[in-house]
Order: structure tokens, then C-alpha cells, then sequence
């Protein structure tokens, strides 16, 4: 019983790390690793300051 409350309140974590962007700049390095490596990679600050410089620039569908 308890285990699956553990497991159920991880994957809840997980889910919701997701859909909060937790991981993106741990995807983004593995992906300019494996994609491009011989460009650098952007610090984490760095990154975040581009996406949302990108988000402002191009709001698309966002409600906000």
C-alpha cells in the first residue's frame, strides 16, 4: 500500500515537472551533445533567458 502511494506521487512529480519545463534544460544539453557536438552549449541561465526572449517574441497560442 505504501509503495503505491510512493510510485503514485512520483509520477505525479514527474508529470507535473514536466509540464513545468523541470527538464527541458537537461533534454536541451543532451540534445546539443548528441546533436551538435561540436557547438557549444549554453549555460542554464543563458538558455532560459533565450527561450523566454523566444516565448515573448513569438507568444503563438499562449493564453497569457
Amino acid at each position: 500500500m505504501i509503495a503505491t502511494l510512493r510510485q503514485g506521487c512520483s509520477t505525479v512529480g514527474w508529470y507535473v515537472g514536466s509540464l513545468m519545463g523541470d527538464r527541458d534544460y537537461d533534454r536541451y544539453r543532451a540534445h546539443q551533445s548528441t546533436r551538435h557536438p561540436g557547438e557549444p552549449i549554453l549555460s542554464e541561465r543563458d538558455y532560459w533567458q533565450s527561450r523566454y526572449a523566444a516565448q515573448d517574441h513569438n507568444p503563438g497560442a499562449r493564453c497569457c
